[in-house]
């Protein structure tokens, strides 16, 4: 699976028992964001940060960040910064 897209890349852990439930995004709207981003943007740290609004969560902007070096991806949050999408 080294291979793999990013969208199809495992969730940590951390990321799939505690942060998905905590922050109510299902898997499938994270894989979404990844598949068809609006923005990517690639960070100093190494990471890349897939962003995404979506109409049906009333237009917020979600924020799925990936680690390249693991492959994996390492969090996801509902991005207050960005406002909500028209």
């Amino acid at each position: 699976m080294s291979d793999a897209p990013p969208h199809h890349w495992p969730l940590t852990t951390h990321l799939h028992d505690e942060r998905l439930p905590e922050r109510r995004i299902p898997e499938a709207v994270i894989r979404r964001a990844v598949k068809f981003p609006h923005r990517v943007q690639r960070r100093p740290d190494g990471t890349v940060h897939y962003i995404r609004a979506f109409r049906e969560y009333g237009g917020r902007y979600l924020r799925v960040v990936a680690n390249p070096q693991r492959r994996r991806l390492v969090s996801a949050f509902w991005d207050r910064r960005l406002g909500r999408r028209e």
